[in-house]
């Protein structure tokens, strides 16, 4: 009988999420237990692991440990003897200052099972996300990687600093920032020249990330000036010199800037993916679940008789996915469409429409109800016509009211999904954070069930937003928003638009 599960020693990368490995991902979904870091991205634990998965923090950060090593190595021990699968979560690659040599003698020596899955090491991931190659033909053909913690008051370095200052043309310092004076002096002492070019990177590869560059003489006084602090990296090294002409991440347009994205969080990844390209601090808020009807019995009754209509206008990707779920349900499929023409609103809805075989007969050139309605009366295609709108719960009457004042036969408004407000049990995640730019809302549900969640946090009071059409900005404004701009085109892509136009503007 198998007597223990198994640990995987698995390295989750320098911070930014796009930098975990594929194995990394596979390991942290199969778990039963993370055992994780300081250094980690926390945001990593909610993207991969199962809502079952016990989370376990054993950070060590300067003098502030969770656990010393010794009590982490039983921990991973006890946890391996009752769970099968067993991640120990570290920053950057495990076996580069990471202590997982240690942990992996220690379950080899109790007889457990492991595997280690490495890393992007922070060592050279975060130089690069500072414009600084770690090699470069001409610069550097050799580079050391190496601890910058050392305790000062030690009596003998375990570091060779006579053959390592002019022995390694670039030079990585780990966790290096508090004892910059004393590398720099041993650096000097040893024979490196005084005005070898220095970046300290701190927050590397977060979108916070802030670098700071001088030679060995000076960049001491600079670090303590510009109150760089932990986590950093110090480079040392020509190669720090080549910063001037291919930095390129705190460069794009968005970088520095925090914004809030209200999104449901199953729709917001489009939106996110598109600002983290530009540079923008992300912060998710989901001010909105979308969820199915609580009684699909009307729009069942409604597909089941779907020859009584001539239209169906989808408003949302939403009303698509839920309409299809349940014409599934019934054990129907799109040819129960074959007869009906169908209107999408916006390129979203049509793209949802078209990812089920369904190419929409027409689409208005704004994407709001009103629109939809005028340009169907000009063709011919309102009165006498008979309406399917399978939309939001909570979509006002007007496209209802407005076919029927221009002679619809028939239109049934029916709830194909509901929007329902997060909860956040009084403490909203925005009520810690530091500035923030802008906040983002995509329709007028997340403007009110966002404003209600952080109504008692003065600091959000009064922030930026930007909406992405005029019925959700008017909805802003009720609430007593500051909105700023307003997409041109209402949708994900103009929103994008409309905040790089404003910040553009104000910065």
């Amino acid at each position: 009988m198998k007597q223990s599960g198994k640990v995987y020693l698995v390295g989750s990368g320098p911070g930014d999420e796009r930098l975990i490995t594929v194995g990394a991902v596979e390991a942290l979904r199969r778990a039963d237990v993370v055992i994780y870091d300081n250094l980690i991205n926390e945001s990593l634990l909610g993207l991969y692991c199962s809502r079952e998965c016990e989370l376990l923090y054993v950070g060590k950060s300067g003098k502030e440990h969770t656990l010393e090593q010794d009590e982490i190595n039983e921990l991973i021990v006890a946890k391996a003897r009752s769970h099968e699968v067993v991640v120990r979560l570290k920053g950057g690659d495990p076996f580069i200052f990471g202590r997982g040599g240690e942990e992996a003698m220690h379950l080899r020596s109790h007889g457990i099972d492991y595997e280690v899955i490495c890393g992007i090491s922070s060592a050279y991931a975060v130089p690069a996300y500072a414009g600084i190659p770690v090699t470069h033909r001409g610069y550097s053909s050799s580079v050391a990687f190496i601890t910058g913690h050392e305790d000062p008051t030690k009596d003998k370095s375990d570091i060779n600093w006579e053959k390592l200052a002019t022995g390694v043309q670039t030079l990585v310092f780990l966790m290096g920032v508090k004892n910059i004076p004393l590398i720099m002096e041993q650096l000097t002492k040893h024979g490196r020249d005084r005005s070898t070019p220095v970046a300290v990177i701190q927050n590397g590869t977060y979108p916070a990330q802030k670098t700071v560059t001088g030679t060995v003489a000076t960049i001491a006084e600079i670090v303590t000036r510009e109150k760089i602090a932990p986590p950093s990296i110090v480079v040392v090294g020509e190669v720090v010199s080549l910063r001037e002409e291919l930095n390129w991440f705190e460069t794009r347009p968005l970088f520095g800037r925090t914004i809030v994205v209200t999104r449901s969080r199953d729709q917001a990844s489009v939106l996110v993916e598109k600002l983290r390209a530009l540079g923008a601090g992300v912060m998710e808020m989901p001010a909105i679940l979308i969820e199915g009807p609580e009684d699909p019995a009307a729009l069942e009754d409604c597909i089941r008789g779907i020859g009584r209509y001539q239209w169906i206008i989808f408003t949302s990707a939403n009303g698509v996915t839920h309409f299809f779920a349940r014409l599934t349900a019934l054990g129907l499929d799109a040819r129960a469409l074959a007869e009906r023409r169908i209107c999408a609103i916006g390129p979203a809805t049509a793209a949802a429409l078209e990812s089920r075989g369904i190419r929409p007969d027409h689409m208005p050139a704004k994407f709001v109800s009103t629109e939809v309605v005028r340009e169907l009366s000009e063709l011919g295609e309102v009165a006498g016509k008979s309406f399917l709108l399978p939309r939001a719960d909570i979509a006002p009457d007007t496209m209802r009211e407005d076919l029927l004042a221009l002679g619809a036969s028939r239109v049934d408004d029916i709830a194909a999904y509901r929007t329902v407000a997060v909860e956040y049990g009084g403490a909203n995640p925005l009520a810690e954070a530091g500035d923030i730019d802008l906040v983002t809302f995509t329709s007028s549900s997340t403007v009110r069930n966002f404003m209600r969640a952080v109504r008692e946090t003065p600091h959000l009071k009064g922030i930026p937003c930007v909406a992405i059409g005029p019925v959700t900005a008017e909805a802003a404004r009720r609430e007593g928003c500051n909105v700023v701009a307003v997409a041109d085109e209402y949708t994900i892509d103009g929103l994008v638009a409309a905040v790089l136009r404003h910040l553009a503007g104000d910065g």
